[in-house]
């Protein structure tokens, strides 16, 4: 994403318009623009004080994805309440449809059993928690899954 953009989509997110932030800057409005257009960009001194605006750290507004600022947000916000109320495979299962259809394919308890070993496995070396230990098998297939792609490539 180019920074402009980011400028732009960090600036909407406060609820600020272009005014506002020049004012509070000390600069014109159209300087704001030329930021949010890649026409020229914040020296980092205005970079500072417009992340210190828009309650980011430097390299969260260069980085900036509405996206996934409200994802990130949506998790702090949930409660084991609310997650336990979440049928997350018919929710994951809207765009990745095996999701509701693998049951009929596949012996999950085989899988199931191998799973288990493995999480048992995670807790009696490093003496996890459950919850801990399904969350760094979680996060052991997600990084699996990434090696693949990138060798894929």
């Amino acid at each position: 994403m180019e920074l402009g953009n980011s400028l732009f989509q960090a600036r909407k997110k406060c609820g600020l318009s272009q005014e506002e932030v020049a004012e509070k800057l000390g600069v014109s409005r159209q300087t704001i623009s030329k930021w949010e257009t890649n026409e020229t960009l914040p020296d980092i001194r205005q970079s500072k004080r417009l992340a210190a605006l828009y309650r980011l750290s430097l390299d969260e507004l260069i980085d900036f994805d509405m996206d996934i600022q409200e994802v990130q947000q949506a998790i702090e916000r949930s409660t084991p309440a609310l997650e336990e109320k979440i049928d997350w495979t018919k929710a994951w299962g809207k765009k990745y449809p095996i999701l509701l259809t693998y049951h009929q394919d596949v012996n999950v308890d085989d899988y199931a059993v191998k799973l288990d070993t493995m999480i048992r496995d995670l807790r009696a070396v490093h003496g996890y928690s459950e919850l801990d230990a399904f969350l760094v098998l979680k996060d052991i297939l997600a990084a699996v899954w990434k090696g693949r792609k990138e060798s894929e490539k």
